[in-house]
């Protein structure tokens, strides 16, 4: 019998090398006579490997045991990716070394398990070495970008190093599509709508693509132009684009997903909610291989629950949310205080103001701490110009973050975001002293933080510079300091700094002045003279603003004279004599015919000089027609014997 290494090379050459069928069949038939051939098991899983069949493929790898898959780990993590496991094949790859194929496989495994940061490390490390194969540093590019817009939409745009698209980002249409979504990720959406149209524009040049290759990579840029048109506001622009979007077309089950979700936002306006409703929930669920990433499955999720309150569905709203806010914490996580403020929409049955405050305020009592609610509750009472009560119910939040003694809370104390709605808050109601307190505060606790915010530290500064208290213009001082030397470039860093340093000790910061812009070129465009001339509009005094009464008017206004309704009839005829009895009530007037034969009787006897009952009867009596007597009542008081009461 032959070696199973003869076998193998016999094998080989009866086959040609793009034949991965023949070989599969060679291979099950010389397995029967061999099973625990490893060579042979090895051809059979990259067989199948080449042929697509990647769950068939780690079968045999476990069929074949340790030894097999020691033989194989690139491969083996590499399956593993096409099935959907992208932990198990980030970590198998982590682990082979020196092998440039195990670092694409742990790159593209950790994009797709949503460690970015590591997969964007990994494809700087890769571009920064000598390519291995045609076109691969077209694709690190690709994928680089790719990896960066990621890190912008979750919120780690501090990696990012390229802001700006560079000249080789708009000679291909997927890194000029990838480009305009990191654009957008920023908020930068006319920039991302430019990139756009440049990547439609590249994608339909290209020679070496088919009509049909075409519109499936059209498709996709098309369904993100529909997000950043409607969100410009381009309503006419995102109904043309709509209509040219055919979602059977699409072959990614996910970007078909992301599509009709477009769609449905645009015209959830127009549209009837019970139908948009049914046709959001009709999509199948996605593939293990094209789930959604969390941030948009979170989306996804969202809308769903919002288009459930648009079809009166609010205890289902209420049952979904609940079972997320049981148990959660403080925090600053979107997706928690988005979920919070669908749960109060539902409780107040999408009422706002004060009928809204009724339903929503019981809950306050159950989740104190509960930001997506209090939030809500202070939206509300703005809306109903009630600072006050939204000023009391931010305080108390506070009051609970700060006697907490969890790191964490601390951290949502002085978050930016709540930081500036207080500031807001309290400038609407003219709390200077509380703004100042509050952001000297904040500084204090985030300047010794590793990444502290530094438009909240710059908003500070500022802030602070313009106090009397000595302790805040050192805090002040110490903050742009601090700015000054994590960034010598920026202009306003530099400006506090020197401003702060001004009168305390000029000659330290006498460098940094000489950097900034003079005054006289940053006033040469400004004619003085014409300024005075126009006028200088002087701002209102103490005594003026102390009182909020209207003042009294110079001159008296004339009174408005009182015009009268017309009460006449609406069948008044000049032409006719009004009834005189008119003011009478109606069973006064002469004209007035009582019903029934009682009520005429009764109108004889009030008639005034008519003949009275009892004349009558006297008449009678008189007259011989007979004489009425009384009856006569017997002693006793009782009934006549034999008559009793019967029943009726």
């Amino acid at each position: 019998m032959a070696t199973p290494a003869k076998t193998l090379s016999a094998l080989l050459q009866r086959t040609s090398i793009d034949d991965h069928e023949e070989i599969l069949k060679a291979c099950n038939a010389s397995l029967k006579h061999s099973k625990g051939d490893l060579e042979l098991q090895q051809v059979k899983f990259v067989a199948l490997l080449k042929l697509d069949r990647y769950d068939d493929a780690l079968r045999v790898l476990e069929e074949g045991g340790d030894r097999l898959k020691q033989r194989v780990p690139t491969e083996r993590a590499y399956a593993l990716y096409k099935v959907g496991d992208f932990e198990e094949a980030k970590n198998i790859a982590k682990h082979i070394s020196g092998e440039r194929g195990a670092r694409h496989v742990e790159a593209q495994a950790s994009y797709r398990s949503e460690d970015f940061a590591n997969a964007a490390a990994l494809y700087k490390t890769l571009a920064g070495s000598q390519a291995a194969i045609e076109n691969e540093e077209n694709d690190l590019r690709i994928n680089c970008g790719a990896t960066d817009a990621q890190l912008e939409w979750t919120r780690r745009g501090d990696l990012v190093q390229k802001k700006k698209p560079a000249r080789e980002d708009l000679e291909a249409f997927e890194t000029a599509y990838n480009a305009a979504c990191g654009s957008i990720a920023r908020g930068e959406l006319a920039q991302g709508e430019v990139l756009l149209k440049r990547a439609r524009d590249l994608c339909n040049a290209l020679d070496d693509l088919t009509d049909q290759e075409k519109i499936s990579e059209l498709l996709p840029i098309s369904a993100q132009q529909l997000y950043v048109v409607g969100k410009l506001g381009k309503i006419e622009e995102a109904e043309k684009l709509a209509s040219g979007i055919a979602l059977e077309e699409i072959l990614d089950p996910s970007t078909r997903r992301i599509a009709q979700n477009n769609m449905l936002a645009l015209s959830s306006s127009t549209s009837n909610p019970y139908l948009s409703h049914r046709l959001f929930h009709s999509t199948k669920k996605l593939p293990k291989t094209d789930n959604l990433f969390r941030l948009q499955a979170e989306r996804m999720e969202q809308n769903g629950l919002a288009l459930d309150l648009l079809a009166l569905k609010s205890n289902g709203v209420m049952k979904a949310t609940g079972n997320i806010l049981s148990n959660s914490t403080p925090t600053l996580s979107p997706h928690i205080n988005n979920m919070s403020v669908l749960n109060a929409a539902a409780h107040a049955q999408s009422q706002l103001a004060k009928l809204g405050l009724k339903k929503i305020l019981p809950l306050l009592e159950k989740r104190p701490k509960d930001i997506g609610l209090i939030m809500t509750i202070i939206q509300l009472y703005v809306l109903t110009n009630n600072h006050g009560s939204a000023i009391t119910v931010l305080d108390s939040l506070l009051k609970h973050l700060s006697e907490s003694q969890t790191p964490s809370d601390q951290d949502i104390l002085y978050a930016p975001g709540l930081v500036a709605l207080q500031v807001s808050l309290y400038t609407s109601q003219g709390r200077k002293s509380q703004i100042k307190t509050t952001l000297a505060k904040a500084a204090s606790y985030w300047r010794h933080k590793s990444k502290p915010p530094t438009a909240l530290l710059q908003a500070a500064g500022l802030s602070l510079l313009d106090s009397s208290d000595p302790e805040h213009q050192s805090i002040a001082r110490d903050i742009f300091s601090t700015l000054h030397t994590q960034d010598p470039s920026s202009k306003s860093a530099t400006a506090g700094y020197v401003a702060s340093h001004a009168l305390t000790s000029p000659e330290t910061v006498s460098p940094e002045a000489d950097t900034l812009t003079p005054v006289a070129r940053l006033i040469a465009g400004i004619d003085v003279a014409a300024l005075e001339e126009a006028g200088v509009p002087s701002l209102p005094s103490t005594s003026a603003t102390a009182t909020r009464k209207r003042a009294l008017d110079d001159k008296p206004k004339p009174a408005k004279k009182r015009v009268r309704k017309s009460r006449l009839p609406k069948d008044y005829d000049s032409s006719k004599t009004p009834d005189p009895e008119r003011w009478l009530p109606l069973k006064d007037r002469s004209t007035y015919r009582p019903k029934g034969r009682k009520g005429r009787q009764k109108a004889a006897e009030k008639t005034q000089g008519g003949v009275s009952g009892e004349k009558v009867a006297e008449a009678k009596a008189g007259g011989g027609e007979g004489v009425i007597k009384a009856a006569e009542k017997k002693p006793g008081g009782g009934q006549a014997k034999g008559k009793r009461k019967g029943k009726r």
